[in-house]
């Protein structure tokens, strides 16, 4: 069974593809947007958010999503729980395929985003017994704890910031010898008593039989070996794109992010990318928003014009 009436489908809930969804909706386009889990991305997990604009104060990214899904679905936007599973995008009609059903549209919006990159230390035996890719979600359970953070953005220094309302003390691992974190995030992380750094280091194993007791770390100057004594390891080395399902629909780069152009065209006419998964400088809500704004207005003009 296949639904047919699409103008414009769009793949994932997160800043980029809500905003798509806004502007579609607001074009009245016939539009559907699918996330597969929670409408908001990785910014639901994001426990403070000071660099978007019109936020002063700053917001939580759990607040700052909901206003934007209450935004678009109040302009009527349709958002359905389901996975994707692959697209047929050789004909002038693509169709998404689903678990129970296909879908057909005019055009596509991809923004489905991107996961944390793993380091390949047991991070599936040890997901939920001491290793995370998210403080907000987890730093509760490790009040008074000592716990390992990895990493040297943005993300990661923010994060183990917040660690530090919970934990007793933060290592921050990273391999290079300065952070490339914000200034105003480094100053606050130098600041914090609570945070200490280990520098031109990474991460190679944890230790521990019902959870993490340690783990392993090794300097890449000096080849030396020690274990840190901890309960938690905080990962936070970059992302991979959730491209699962495009399987060489449309052309990418060698890790799998989205190639398009200025118009967030893909290789595929009336294919659209916008967000994360996309090829490009700078991975913010700021930039996934504008990528969402102008991937909507071009698949609007590219239906005007079959």
């Amino acid at each position: 069974m296949a639904d047919t009436n699409y103008d414009l489908v769009i793949i994932g809930a997160g800043p980029a593809g809500l905003t798509a969804g806004l502007y579609a909706a607001r074009a009245r386009m016939n539009v559907l947007l699918l996330e597969k889990s929670v409408p908001g991305g990785q910014i639901l997990v994001t426990d403070w958010i000071e660099n978007y604009p019109g936020f002063p104060e700053g917001i939580s990214g759990y607040d700052l999503a909901e206003k934007m899904r209450i935004q678009a679905q109040d302009l009527g936007l349709k958002i359905e729980t389901a996975q994707v599973h692959s697209l047929n995008l050789s004909a002038d009609i693509k169709e998404i395929v689903l678990k129970d059903r296909s879908i057909r549209t005019k055009s596509l919006i991809i923004a489905s985003g991107a996961s944390p990159k793993k380091l390949g230390i047991g991070e599936d035996k040890y997901m939920g017994k001491g290793i995370s890719f998210c403080a907000t979600c987890d730093a509760p359970f490790f009040r008074d704890k000592i716990v390992v953070a990895v990493g040297g953005g943005d993300t990661a220094v923010q994060e183990a910031i917040f660690l530090t309302k919970f934990a007793k003390k933060v290592y921050l691992v990273h391999r290079r010898d300065e952070l490339r974190a914000a200034k105003i995030l480094q100053e606050r992380a130098f600041a914090n008593d609570k945070i200490e750094f280990i520098w031109d280091s990474v991460v190679t194993g944890v230790e521990g039989f019902f959870g993490i007791e340690g783990v392993l770390v090794k300097n890449i100057k000096t080849n030396e070996e020690k274990t840190i004594k901890a309960d938690g390891c905080f990962i936070w080395v970059g992302i991979l794109p959730n491209t699962e399902f495009v399987k060489g629909s449309v052309k990418t780069d060698e890790f799998g992010f989205i190639l398009a152009d200025a118009k967030m065209q893909t290789s595929v006419p009336g294919v659209y990318v916008a967000g994360d998964v996309r090829d490009t400088p700078l991975r913010q809500i700021a930039t996934a928003v504008g990528d969402g704004a102008i991937a909507a207005v071009c698949a609007e003009h590219y239906i005007e014009n079959l």
